[in-house]
């Protein structure tokens, strides 16, 4: 069988401008399904990876303001508990949808982790935001509290910043890949999975920190030998020029290509640039096509027809 890393968008299943509510999350969670089962009537078997941005946002928040009545949870507990929560939500409705088909395969969640360089140049330098912005004193007061860096964002307003370092092995693959074997349907690498480093006696770390998920995704395909790797967001291409007069959408472009629009500055590195440079390692390493495109586009089209195709 022919392998694929579909890799859901945190804010694929959670919209902005809609309400986050659980009921809303498992909506978008079956619309997402459409092109699993697709996959699997081709014998193609999916490997399901998904963000967790808005979700682990939550999360942080709850253990902000339960601070004063139940221990504190590092980051990477909170990755954690997304990863079950929304694997839970993910399978189930999997499972549901496999009955209606009458495919007959198991799914599986897999909290993961995933390996880091603990010199990774973000540790020092930490850009990635999390959680809710804050006035200033108050941003100060928790960062005090809390032992966070906090950064400016303008407006009198401030928020917490936290390392986003480079996903170095995925460290149960291989698990992964038996299961695939097997023929189960796997959930993976859930918001980036949780980031670990081995300390000075080999002894895996946690690490307050988050991965990308779509470079995590991407690592993971090429260590099960995935021909294809789908990455679900909010658009439904890729565009040069985004939000501007000139804007130009892309329907197939080469590797060459998109190194070349990363290199020029048309995808940021908050936005559009994680998913170019997941795209551009996964295609590097031994990926044959990776497909860009949002939920909506892919439930008129599973084909990826109506998103950006990218092909070395």
């Amino acid at each position: 069988m022919r392998k694929a890393v579909v890799a859901l968008g945190g804010n694929a299943i959670s919209p902005p401008g809609e309400v986050d509510s659980i009921t809303t999350q498992f909506k978008r969670t079956r619309e997402s399904l459409d092109a699993i089962i697709d996959l699997l009537k081709q014998n193609i078997i999916p490997v399901i990876t998904h963000g967790n941005g808005p979700q682990v946002g939550n999360a942080a928040l709850r253990t902000e303001q339960l601070a004063d009545s139940l221990p504190y949870l590092p980051l990477g507990i909170n990755v954690a508990d997304t990863e079950g929560g929304m694997g839970y939500m993910i399978e189930q409705s999997l499972l549901n949808r496999l009955r209606q088909e009458g495919i007959d395969r198991k799914v599986v969640t897999l909290i993961s982790q995933v390996l880091v360089n603990q010199a990774d140049p973000s540790i020092e330098n930490p850009t990635k935001y999390i959680g809710t912005a804050l006035p200033e004193a108050e941003a100060h007061e928790k960062a005090e509290q809390f032992g966070w860096t906090i950064k400016a964002l303008g407006d009198g307003q401030w928020r917490r910043v936290v390392p986003s370092p480079e996903p170095m092995d995925i460290i149960n693959s291989q698990v992964v890949s038996q299961l695939i074997e097997l023929g189960h349907i796997v959930i993976a690498v859930g918001g980036g999975g949780v980031p670990a480093f081995r300390d000075i006696d080999g002894n895996l770390e946690g690490l307050d920190a988050v991965i990308d998920k779509d470079k995590a995704s991407a690592l993971l395909g090429n260590q099960i030998g995935a021909d294809l790797l789908y990455i679900f967001t909010n658009v439904d291409q890729v565009a040069l020029n985004f939000g501007k007069e000139n804007e130009t959408l892309l329907s197939k472009i080469t590797l060459a290509q998109a190194k070349q629009y990363l290199a020029a500055g048309h995808f940021p590195p908050g936005n559009m640039g994680p998913k170019i440079e997941a795209s551009i390692n996964f295609l590097e390493r031994g990926g044959q096509q990776v497909v860009i495109t949002s939920i909506d586009s892919i439930m008129k089209d599973s084909s990826g027809a109506n998103g950006t195709i990218i092909r070395s």
